[in-house]
């Protein structure tokens, strides 16, 4: 994961020297483009989230239950209007790969969720009244000999892990689902305990939920507000401030981005005022899903899913056209609470476009009939009256695992974003994981693989100190990964002469990455600073091959 995020070197930051030492935590930061003035209104938070999807809300939930902190959260929108609204609600391990950095997570969401079920019955609520809850079961369903075999094995590693799980061979497949279309070759993985929400009866409680701490001054919702900057702390370099359309939204311990696809182009945006770059991966992919309202002429007794959903095929040929190569359809099929019958599934690439595509939809309803002859009997147009399209944005990681943790050399900003399909399948445990790492509190799933860094080199930053008046010349820090502590730093400066402190970086640099051709583009931004003959020579000894220190 250390691909995700590279910091590309700008100088905009100053150093405050004292003592000819030079201290980390006595980092400012000049520039003028990080003076924000404050709106018509300034609050302050504990903790402050921007994005109010099922992941931002459930984090906001879960600082409130479990700590004493105050929380604010802020959105262009209102909840549901993303990703989180268009789906199907299922709470699914079928499809899960055992032994994948996603597993632990997905279970202990999933443990965290029966959890609140079984609390609102405790206090006599209905959890499918609040929730939408419904332990529907699922299944996995193959049609070829090798998914079959793929299957088998999906079982037993399933029920090794602890989960109830059984092989369903044709006949008894036929029995669980008498509309489905089954042979001799079908097959199928039934996980009885696998359950489904409704997106919008549970943002409806978790919005209620959090709204009670609200008459304590503990949390407040700024929606239709988005997000136009963050302010950066004169003292430490830290994410002080979220600048809203509307207000400043002051943070004293963590701010959080939670804002789903639009995390990467929101990150990106917000540090280029800062004169650095923040690359993060995450990408929309485009879902249709289409909805049967009050649809009882196919009787289903579970949520099932394809094979393929798993791999994502596209839809491809000779004759294919361009959108069909870039677009996958898989089936998957549940009846909701609310006896409606949800269809999918497409994937695509199309930017951010949310446009309702009808041969998308076409492709679902064909790809549908051909596990459901009943469906073939029936028309598109015949159901326009009961039909409705959802169409939503996830956001998707190229490695499959969402992005949870703090951001390098900025301690009090946290990512989470990137669960694509998963988000309200993954949201209570990511919210417990967040709030973890901010409290400091043992995490109760390895967080390491979601890690916004994990090893290598991820932050290039160059750090220029304020000219000086008596020389005229700048002198410069260059932070080679976030390895580098301030120890490490102070160590490597106490004692040499204000004049060489740019090549005592330099050679570091060097000797690090063993690179002089890379070395030598750092020198060349280096030198364009420098002003004195002598500085120059000690860069050109610096770059000579086989020069020594």
């Amino acid at each position: 994961m250390a691909s995700h995020f590279t910091f590309l070197p700008n100088p905009t930051l100053t150093l405050r020297r004292s003592h000819n030492k030079i201290s980390l935590s006595s980092i400012q930061f000049s520039n003028a483009r990080f003076s924000v003035s404050c709106s018509s209104s300034s609050q302050a938070y504990d903790v402050v989230i921007v994005g109010a999807g099922v992941i931002g809300l459930t984090i906001a939930r879960h600082f409130l239950v479990s700590s004493d902190l105050s929380v604010a959260i802020v959105d262009k929108a209102v909840p549901c209007s993303g990703a989180t609204g268009a789906g199907q609600g299922h709470l699914w391990m079928v499809n899960k790969s055992i032994g994948s950095a996603t597993w632990d997570l997905a279970s202990r969401s999933h443990q965290l969720w029966k959890m609140l079920a079984q609390g609102l019955q405790e206090q006599g609520l209905d959890p499918m009244v609040e929730l939408g809850w419904k332990q529907s079961g699922s299944l996995l369903i193959g049609r070829t000999d090798a998914d079959s075999d793929m299957l088998k094995g999906r079982v037993k590693q399933l029920c090794e892990a602890g989960l109830k799980a059984e092989y369903l061979c044709s006949r008894e497949l036929i029995n669980e689902e008498p509309d489905l279309l089954v042979d001799n070759d079908i097959a199928a993985a039934f996980l009885p305990d696998d359950c489904q929400l409704d997106a919008y009866r549970t943002v409806a409680y978790i919005e209620k939920t959090n709204r009670n701490f609200a008459s304590k001054g503990r949390y407040a919702e700024f929606y239709h507000d988005p997000v136009k900057c963050f302010i950066r702390s004169d003292s430490n370099g830290e994410v002080k401030a979220v600048q809203t359309s509307k207000n400043t939204l002051y943070s004293k311990k963590a701010v959080i981005v939670a804002a789903g696809c639009w995390t990467g182009c929101l990150i990106q945006e917000l540090f280029r005022n800062w004169g650095m770059e923040l690359h993060v991966p995450v990408r929309p992919r485009k879902g249709h899903l289409l909805v049967l309202q009050n649809f009882n002429f196919l009787q289903l007794n579970h949520g099932l899913m394809e094979t393929d959903y798993l791999n994502h095929p596209t839809i491809s040929g000779s004759d294919s056209s361009e959108q069909e190569k870039n677009l996958s359809v898989s089936m998957v099929a549940s009846i909701d609470t609310a006896g409606n019958l949800l269809l999918g599934s497409s994937r695509e690439f199309v930017g951010f476009n949310t446009d309702l595509d009808e041969s998308v939809v076409s492709y679902i309803w064909k790809r549908v009939g051909e596990f459901f002859p009943k469906l073939k009997t029936l028309s598109l147009s015949d159901l326009s009256a009961s039909r409705k399209v959802r169409i939503g944005l996830r956001p998707y990681m190229p490695d499959g695992k969402p992005v949870i943790g703090p951001v390098p050399a900025l301690s009090n900003l946290y990512l989470a974003a990137g669960h694509e399909g998963s988000g309200l399948s993954m949201a209570l445990g990511t919210a417990e994981m967040v709030v973890e790492m901010v409290l400091g509190y043992p995490g109760k799933v390895d967080s390491a693989p979601f890690a916004v860094d994990q090893v290598g080199q991820v932050c290039e930053i160059f750090i220029p100190t304020r000219r000086s008046a008596t020389d005229e010349r700048f002198d410069f820090v260059h932070f080679v990964d976030v390895i580098i502590n301030e120890k490490d730093l102070e160590s490597m400066l106490y004692g040499i002469h204000r004049r060489q402190q740019d090549l005592a970086q330099l050679l570091y640099f060097k000797r690090k990455t063993e690179d002089t051709s890379s070395a030598k583009v750092h020198a060349g931004q280096v030198q364009n600073n420098v002003y004195t003959r002598r500085d120059k020579k000690m860069y050109d000894n610096a770059l000579r091959p086989g020069w020594k220190s």
